[in-house]
């Protein structure tokens, strides 16, 4: 099983962790959404994955914008 990337800051047990994880993961994806707006596609894949944010979740963003969720931009 992979442990998801936690804020430093958090600790585990507070019932946050989870939260505050989401929070950064939102402005991750939506930091490379705008990188491909701005630059171009590979970038913003190349950027997402250095983030850790999985493929699926990349293809979903950029390539299928109509699926985006809401909150993702």
């Amino acid at each position: 099983m992979i442990e998801p990337q936690l804020h430093p800051h958090v600790f585990v047990g507070s019932g946050h962790a989870e939260a505050r994880h989401d929070e950064t993961q939102r402005s991750i994806v939506e930091r490379g959404i705008s990188m491909q707006q701005s630059s171009n596609t590979m970038s913003a894949v190349e950027f997402l994955k250095s983030r850790d944010v999985g493929a699926k979740v990349i293809a979903r963003v950029l390539l299928e914008p109509e699926r985006r969720r809401s909150n993702d931009m």
